[in-house]
This record gives structure tokens, sequence and C-alpha cells, in this order.
């Protein structure tokens, strides 16, 4: 059969031509009529040819019922009214309405005049007048109806809405007879139905079972029915009471239940139940906690059903539930609002691309993110409706190959221009899947890589476990305001003040950041100042920019807000330092980035940046430093370990400054650096002092004249023209004849040095002489002069007295007035100089050669020259108290200038003042009276050996 030219260009515009013809033929030969209204309007025969295309369901509807062209025919906004279920008189007439409205829904879509919002919209109220009208017809009761089909807006072009009836019952008149009522649920209720969805429903009420299914039977003759979400699916009663839910909820249900209950929807019955279900329901939802267990058992759940596609291997056809597919939006879009819905109701939006936008005005998910899900969410259900229609089956794989992919490319809009030529068109039909499957395979990866990030984000546990320091998600100002006492906060009014001003800088930038308050105050109120912690925090989120950064990384790892929360509570130095440099609070969440450097890579860095800044080498350095400094606190605090590793990193910081001071001051004369007391022993504190010893090459005065001038430089750089401008306190007091002699001295005035003048303390004090920095030569020939001085005459009777009389007078006299000789960290009995001083004594009497306390103490055991249990004994109580020394210095004794490193201020003892005595021992994760049980334990142990192996007593 030949067609007539007006239906020949249609069928060639059309998706599937040979298949249009074939149908148009057949309405033809059936029905006149028919042909007489398509030839008289060409825009319904391309919207026919269009639908004829898609769907061969929605072509047999076209053939074998009249109205099917009227429906069609009628512009788009007022379709569904001839399809209106309302009206219908019987179960046989429902479905013919159901089919003749997924008609007129289908072709609004097909035509591009719908968007997937309101197609979703369109097919839930369908399905919403069919349950009505089976409810009706079923006897379940006797009800005015609604006018809802008289008009569908969402038909009418994209970007439109259906409104929604305001009461529960979905518009449904007054009624009598049976009291239940149908609450819709799934995609239904959340009204974004698909093309072949189940209704998934649940009738609450009393006594109604034997109505309920006639509601079914009616139903079911248009939609198939799905009722397994009812509590203990096909085992559970088909109607329950609202007590048996509430009861159900309370006791039985499953994570998965209450993630089900987010969309549920009264949709037919009573009002009065149907409102009394949904807020039984919302009570039900948001009046829980979602624990770790819970989220644990929705990931379980979610896993065994992509394990069951990938064992078919679908993973990348099945667009619903396999990599990147539909469920993985879903699914991240429910949890989001599972976790953080309950303190925020604006979230609570059933449909999944309201619910998505609304997560990301509030700050739940980056826009970005948003953007990219809600892209890959139409493109993925708009190729879901296009394998739904062509039979009206629940399709979501795409097909593998062949003549069925091809079909799907064309309907979705991949198909190229017309040809006559069998081999062009089966080329255009290769290209349109190739670059289907391109298409769907960006979207779904981008799908699953943020599904990824979203579904396993830290976060989600902080809210949901055990993480989360109180009962309320969420607070206003003035309760968290009446809650800082109690959570250890004590300076009142200053607090609430910076508390008032951090919730507007952090809710200016999300809704998340309102939730988030009081864990951020849970998290300061563990740390040993939380009042200056909130101080410090509110400062830093003070700048725009800054605090947006922030924010970002705190909804990615909550980790990093924790880790944050501890630094700043610990004390004010280190809210400035990291004020100063806030790109670490980005990074303290990665265990590698907070590493010590290796000290040949500080060293690099360090005469780079001088190198590179000859004009401002001070800040060039001093930057490097502090954030160098920053980095070495950041993993003493959140990763404690013995003193040792932070010395040893602190020491080589050191080194690098002074290796980039010297590089810096360029000298004009074979130069070196060599590092003494806590520098040499690799055993520096925060805070301390760089001790160091200057050597030259040369005779002279002309040559000590070059010297002076590279040590003024160097002196300059690292110590500052002011104070503001220090970056490390360098001390060369140690050299020969201390103060009073020159800064620089060469290697001919210390050889001079040693073989005639050299004082027992300063043999002692060799013991830690280590090269730093500078030329090669010169240090190694110091170091021979070191080592002659050291070894090459016994350390007699007269040497050990010398050293005794002055470690005695230094008890005596050293201790500053006011403060605790019990408690001092450094000075007093059994404490850190106790155990240095003994070990240099038998290192100098046994002839061992070591720079660090703890190494050389480890040789003289392994020597013999000291028992083990007391190398035990004086270990312990040398680590204890080289913590709790730093540990002070970072939490009351650290004081932080306007440029360099700082400088401590302040005791060396543990703090007699209750309040900093809390403060430190919280630091260290005991008690005011643990700590000093503690000190006085380890000290008097290491006392008893230092008076037996150093007094000799």
């Amino acid at each position: 059969m030949t067609l007539p030219a007006y239906l020949e260009t249609a069928a060639s515009g059309s998706a599937a031509p040979a298949v249009v013809r074939l149908s148009f033929e057949r309405l033809l030969e059936s029905d006149a009529v028919a042909g007489e209204r398509l030839r008289d309007d060409a825009e319904l025969a391309a919207t026919a040819a269009t639908v004829l295309a898609a769907s061969r369901s929605l072509a047999r509807v076209i053939l074998t019922d009249a109205a099917a062209l009227e429906v069609l025919a009628t512009p788009a906004g007022t379709r569904l009214a001839i399809a209106d279920p309302g009206l219908a008189t019987d179960a046989g007439d429902l479905v013919r309405r159901k089919r003749l409205g997924l008609l007129a829904i289908a072709a609004a879509d097909l035509g591009g005049m719908t968007a997937l919002e309101d197609v979703g919209l369109a097919l839930s109220d369908l399905a919403d007048g069919v349950l009505r009208a089976a409810y009706r017809i079923a006897g379940a009761g006797t009800e005015t109806p609604a006018p809802a089909w008289t008009e569908t807006p969402a038909l009418a072009g994209a970007g439109t809405e259906t409104p929604v009836p305001a009461g529960p019952g979905m518009g449904i008149g007054s009624r009598t007879g049976a009291g239940f009522s149908v609450i819709a649920m799934g995609k239904l209720g959340a009204r974004e139905l698909n093309y072949a969805s189940d209704l998934d429903i649940m009738f609450v009420g009393d006594d109604a079972e034997g109505l309920a299914r006639r509601v079914l039977a009616v139903a079911g003759s248009a939609f198939r029915i799905d009722t397994d979400l009812r509590p203990e699916g096909r085992s559970g009663a088909l109607v329950r009471s609202l007590d048996s839910f509430l009861s159900y909820w309370e006791r039985w249900a499953k994570p998965w239940e209450f993630q089900a209950l987010l969309k549920a929807r009264p949709v037919a019955g009573p009002d009065e139940i149907g409102t009394a279900f949904a807020t039984a329901a919302a009570a039900a939802i948001w009046g829980r906690r979602l624990d770790a267990d819970d989220l644990a058992e929705l990931r379980s759940m979610k896993g065994r059903s992509e394990d069951l596609v990938s064992r078919k291997g679908l993973s990348d056809r099945e667009i619903k539930r396999g990599r990147g597919g539909i469920r993985d939006i879903e699914f991240s879009v429910q949890l989001l609002q599972l976790v953080h819905g309950g303190a925020d109701p604006l979230i609570r939006q059933p449909a999944t691309l309201a619910a998505l936008e609304e997560l990301a005005s509030a700050g739940y998910v980056d826009r970005g993110d948003a953007t990219a899900l809600a892209l890959s969410y139409r493109f993925l259900r708009t190729v879901e409706h296009r394998l739904q229609l062509v039979e009206e089956a629940q399709v979501h794989t795409v097909p593998e190959s062949g003549e069925a992919r091809d079909a799907l490319a064309k309907v979705l809009g991949f198909s190229g221009a017309s040809s006559r030529s069998p081999t062009a068109r089966a080329r255009r039909a290769s290209g349109s899947a190739e670059r289907l499957d391109a298409v769907l395979g960006h979207y779904q990866s981008s799908a699953r890589a943020i599904h990824e990030r979203l579904f396993f984000r830290p976060l989600l546990e902080v809210f949901g476990g055990d993480a989360h320091p109180t009962e309320d998600r969420r607070w206003t100002v003035t309760a968290a305001q009446d809650r800082l006492e109690a959570l250890g906060f004590r300076q009142a009014d200053r607090t609430r003040q910076a508390l008032a001003e951090l919730t507007r800088g952090l809710t200016r930038s999300s809704r998340l950041m309102q939730q988030l308050l009081p864990v951020l105050l849970g998290w300061l109120s563990e740390t040993p100042d939380p009042d200056q912690g909130l101080l410090s925090l509110r400062t830093l989120v003070s700048a725009a920019h800054q605090r947006d950064v922030l924010v970002a990384s705190w909804r990615e790892s909550p980790e990093i807000a924790r880790r944050l929360c501890i630094l700043l509570g610990t004390g004010k130095l280190l809210g400035t330092l990291v004020g100063r440099h806030p790109e670490i609070a980005t990074l303290l969440d990665d265990d590698a980035e907070l590493s010590p450097s290796l000290a040949r890579e500080l060293h690099e860095r360090a005469v780079i940046a001088v190198e590179q800044a000859p004009g401002r080498a001070g800040h060039a350095l001093r930057g490097l430093v502090q954030s160098e400094t920053l980095r070495i606190v950041a993993a003493d605090l959140l990763h404690p370990e013995p003193p040792g590793g932070t010395s040893r990193a602190l020491a080589s910081l050191g080194d690098a400054a002074l290796a980039a001071a010297l590089h810096a001051a360029r000298p004009r004369i074979p130069f070196g650096i060599v590092a003494m007391g806590r520098l040499g022993g690799a055993e520096l504190a925060y805070g301390s002092d760089l001790d160091v010893l200057l050597v030259y090459d040369g005779s002279g005065a002309a040559d000590a004249g070059l010297a002076e001038e590279a040590t003024a430089a160097i002196f300059k750089l690292l110590n500052g023209p002011t104070p503001a401008e220090r970056i490390w306190t360098v001390d060369a007091s140690l050299r020969p004849e201390g103060r009073q002699g020159p800064l620089a001295r060469s290697l001919e005035a210390y050889a001079e040095y040693h073989r005639r003048r050299i004082e027992t303390w300063e043999r002692q004090a060799l013991l830690r002489a280590r090269p730093v920095a500078g030329d090669p030569g010169v240090l190694a020939r110091f170091m021979a002069l070191t080592a002659e001085a050291l070894w090459s005459r016994p350390f007699g009777t007269e040497e050990i007295r010398a050293i005794r009389r002055m470690k005695a007078r230094i008890e005596r006299e050293r201790i500053p007035a006011g403060e605790d000789p019990q408690f001092h960290l450094k000075l007093g009995k059994g404490s850190l100089s106790d155990v240095e001083w003994t070990v240099q004594l038998l290192q100098l009497q046994h002839t061992v050669a070591e720079t660090g306390t703890l190494p050389a103490l480890q040789r003289l055991v392994a020597g013999g020259f000291l028992g083990v249990g007391e190398g035990q004994v004086l270990g312990e109580a040398y680590r204890f108290l080289s913590m709790t020394r730093n540990r002070w210095h970072l939490v009351g004794n650290f004081v932080a200038g306007a440029g360099g490193i700082v400088s401590t201020s302040g005791s060396d003892s543990l703090p007699s003042n209750r309040e900093q005595l809390s403060m430190l021992a919280r630091s260290l994760g005991t008690t005011p009276t643990e700590l000093r049980e503690d000190y006085r334990r380890v000290t008097r142990r290491a006392r008893a050996v230092v008076e037996d192996r150093f007094y000799d007593l």
C-alpha cells in the first residue's frame, strides 16, 4: 500500500520510518475517518508518527481506540481531560482511560514539550486518579470526585508544575464507609513515576482487608500494584491500624523501611486517616538518629543489589541498579536526607531532583556535584522512559546490540539525517548507537564518582555515630550558649560573642554548618583550651574565601574539622600560626602531608626560599619555618609519639634555617656552623634556641673581619633586625670565653684554646657538637679538633668532681624564684638535666661518642656501663619529661611573635595554677592528679639512679 504524501512525510521524519509506515497502513485500512483526520492535520500526523515510532503498546491504542486520535489532536495542556480516570464507571473503563492518559503524557514527552519532572508528575497524577477511582468503584467509600483531571498543566510545556492538593487525602471530598486510606510509596509517593512503574502502596485503617483487596483488584486492572513495602512484606497484614504501624516502626522496622517512608504520601481515603499517618511517619523518620549500624546496613543492602547486577554481567547496561545508575543517585540523596533531615526540614523533599537542589542550596552537597548528578539523573531517567515506552514493560537494561539498541538511540534523538541507501542507513544507525554509548558512559561515570564520595562520606558517620557529641543535631545560638559552660567553656561573655559571630559566618556558607556547629563545639570542648579554640576558629572563618574553602573541606572530610579543633584548642600560638598558613587546615586529614619532611628536602627548600627572594629572604624563610613548625606540631598533637620524632623534626628544621642563613650570607671565607646543645643532640624542644659555634679557616684581622661579616648576616637574618622579624633565636654563648669572646673563631684559635684553656664543662658541651652547614673541610677539621679535645686525655677524678660541683650549683641557683623545684621539668631532682648530666658523665668516663641523650643511653647499656634497669628508668623519665615540657610550651608557654617561630615565656615547671594544670593534663590525655603522680614517680626513680651513678652516693 502506498501511503499518501502527508503520511509518508510524517513517517520518514520519525525515528522508525518502517514501523510508522506499517502502522499508518493498518490505521487507514481499519478507519477511513482516521485517515481523513490525519490528512487534514499535519501536526497530528507528526505527533502520531512520533508515538508510533517509540511505543508498540501505544501504537495498539492508536490503532484500536478511536479516542486516541482525539487525545493526540487536543492541545497538550488539556489532553488528559479526555482520559480523566475520575469519570470511570467500572474497571474496564478505568483501564481504557489509563491507556489514553498514558498516550497523552507520552505524546507531550516525546514531542519535547515536557521536562522530566513534569512527566513524572503527570504519570503520578494519572496513577493517583486511578487509585481514587478504584477506591470509589470498589465500594470503599462514596466520594465527591475532585476536578483534578480537567486540566494538567504539566503537559502544557516544560517548567510548569501540577498543583498538589493541600490535604493528605489529595482533594477527595466527603466519604462514608470503611475507614482506611491508601498510602503511595516509592516513585508514586515521590510523584516521579515511570511509564511502567508498579504502584507501591500501603493501606492504613481498621478491619478493611476485604475492601482493600477489592480496591487492589480494580486498580490492578490498570496498573501493576505492589504492596510489599508494608510491614513484614508479603507475610504481613494487608491493612494495618495506625497503632500497629507505630508499634512496628518503634520495635521492628529496618533502616531501609525508614528510607522508604521518605516518599510516603496519602493518595486516597479519608483525610483524617491520611493526615494522622503522614504525621506519625514523619515523627518515626525524623525522630530517630541514623546510627553507624544503620548506615552499614543500608550500604550493605546497596552493595548486594549491585552484586546481583554484576553477576549477571549487566553493570554497564543496567541503568537503574548498575554502576553510576539511577539507584546510585537516589541512594546518595536519600542517605543525606536521613542523616541531616532531622535537623533541617527543608531537605525532606520526596522527589529526587527537588531534594538534590535543596541539599545543594543548604551546602550538604557541592553545587558542582549536584549539577552533575541532576544531569545524569535526567538523562538516565529519560533513557529508562524510552525503554519502558516500547511495551510498557519494566525494562532497565540498555539493549546489548542490534536493532533494539539502534532504535533506542534514534528515539533518544541520536539519529542522523535520513537516507534511502541501506548502507548509509546502517552506518548512521551504528553511529547513533556509538554516540549513545559515549553519552551514557559519561553520565554513569560521573554519577558513580560522586555517589562514592557522598555515599561513603565520613561526614555521615559524624552525624550517625558516636562521634556526635550531643543529642541535638542542630542548636540555635541561644541553646548553644546555654550549654557552653557545661561543655567546659569558661569565659562566658567573650565565648558567647565569638559563638554568635562564628554561627553567622558558618551559616552564611550553608545550613550544614548549622548542624556541624554542635559537633565543632563538642570537639573543642575536649581540647585543653576550648575558649581560645573557639576564638581562633571564629577568626579563621571571618574571611569569606577562607571560610568557603574550610567549609568545603569539612563537608568532604569531617576529620579535617576535628583535627583543626584539636590544634586551635591547644593554645593561642597554634591559632596564630594556622591563621598565617590556613592552607594546612585543608590538609589535616592527610597523614603523609603531616609527616616530618626529610632533612635533605628541608635543607633544599630553605636554601631555595632565600635564593629566590634575595630582597625578602627573611620573609621567605620565616614563612617556611612557620609552616613547617605547624606541620610538626600537628603531627605531634594528632599522632603522639615518643618525643624523639618531634625533637628530631625540629632539629632538622633548625639545621635547614641555619643552612639557608649561611647561604644568604655568602661568606667570603671558608666558614662552617656547628650545632651544640639540644640542637646538636637533635633533641630540640618547642621554643628552644639554636645553640651554635661558628668557625672559619683563616688567620689575621682581615679574615676575622670577613668571618664577623658573615656571622653578623646570619644573626641579622635569623634573630631579625627587630623582635617582630625574628625567625629563630640563635645563641653562640657556648663558644670559648662565652659572651666575652668573638662570635666566630678560626680553626687555629679553636685548636689553641682546646690545648691550653678548655674547661671541663666545655669538654662536656662538646659531646653534642654536630656539623650543620658550611665548608665541608672546615667542618671536618673542627670535628677532628673536637674529638681530640674530648678523648685525647682521660676524664679523671678531678674532672668528675668539677662536673658534680657545677651540677650541684645549678640545682641550687638556676631554678627561678617563684617556680616549684619539686615539679621542675628541666632542673628539678630526677628531671631532664639530671638524666642528661648523668648520661654525659658516663659518656666521658667510658669514651662513648654520641650527641643525643637517648642514643647515648642505649649505647651505655649495650656496653655494660649502665644497668638495663637503670637505663629503662632514665629513658622513661627523659621521654615523659620531654613530652610534658614540649606540651606545656604549646599549651601555656608558647607566645607567638608577629614574625618568627616564637619564644617561650613563663616556667619550665608543672603549673601550680589549677586551671593551667588541667589544660596541660587534658592535652596529655590524663588528669591533673595523675600528671603530678606520674611526675613524682618517674623523677623519684630517676633521681635514685642519678644519686648512685652521677653523685656516687
